[in-house]
């Protein structure tokens, strides 16, 4: 692995003019933020070597290279999941690149179901903890260079971004939630059975992404900020029959707010 990621770090600086600080994973439908990048460079997933290749609607494939005010970062346009068939390996390989490209803070983003019932579509979840029910992905050989062997979670969303994003809410009156993001394989979503079981897990909201980039990110100590969009709800009484269609249109309405507080929680950094 160590080999493959000096590989794909090698080729992405013999392509690029700057030196990214923040590497932000743009979720479902949050692709808009990458408008408010000024570019220097574009990759397409598919010329990155050892790069998979995302495959689901919302999720364009290209890494964005460039500048959000004055803070150099990388965008990933489209993510990597589980249930695409890639290995954990796979789903996280670009947080290592990231690191190993000099990135100094994670951004996280994502769309989910919320569970809990104080929740509406639309509202925006500053993650504080997760719950991991899929397959971990530091299961196998550990590379020292990348991280120790047994790592502490305790602090997976870094405390100090999380108090800034909430300064920056609450100074735009822009509404926002905090809880625990759990993290399950899809790509079906919930039946209710299974709404009701994670949240008596004590987890306020579910999706399929996330989870393994943290883990890899506090592997390799990337201080972490992420942030879900409720897209629907798996609530009793409010639980509705959900396309992915009706995920991005959620999304999509709340996106210029989640721009608001990414774009200024950079120039805080």
């Amino acid at each position: 692995m160590l080999e493959r990621i000096n590989q794909t770090v090698d080729f992405i600086r013999k392509n690029i003019s700057i030196q990214p600080k923040v590497a932000i994973i743009l979720g479902s439908g949050l692709g808009d933020l990458a408008n408010d990048i000024q570019v220097s460079e574009i990759i397409d997933y598919h010329n990155i070597p050892n790069f998979p290749v995302s495959t689901i609607k919302g999720h364009s494939g290209q890494l964005i290279f460039g500048t959000i005010g004055d803070v150099p970062v990388v965008a990933m346009k489209g993510r990597f999941h589980f249930y695409e068939g890639y290995a954990m390996e796979e789903v996280t390989f670009p947080v290592r690149v990231f690191k190993k490209l000099g990135i100094e803070y994670l951004f996280v983003s994502n769309a989910s179901g919320g569970v809990n019932a104080d929740f509406e579509v639309g509202d925006i979840m500053f993650i504080t903890d997760h719950i991991n029910l899929l397959p971990n992905p530091l299961i196998g050989k550990n590379y020292e260079d990348l991280g120790p062997r047994f790592v502490d979670m305790s602090n997976a969303y870094d405390k100090h971004l999380l108090s800034k994003a909430t300064k920056v809410a609450r100074k735009h009156g822009i509404r926002y939630k905090t809880g625990v993001y759990a993290g399950v394989s899809g790509p079906t979503y919930e039946t209710p059975a299974e709404y009701k079981y994670i949240r008596t897990l004590g987890a306020d909201a579910v999706g399929m992404s996330t989870v393994p980039e943290v883990i890899v990110a506090r592997h390799m100590d990337l201080p972490v900020f992420a942030v879900s969009v409720i897209s629907d709800l798996g609530v009793e009484g409010k639980i509705i029959e959900i396309s992915h269609q009706e995920v991005l249109e959620a999304v999509e309405q709340v996106t210029p707010k989640l721009i608001t507080i990414i774009k200024e929680l950079l120039q805080d950094l």
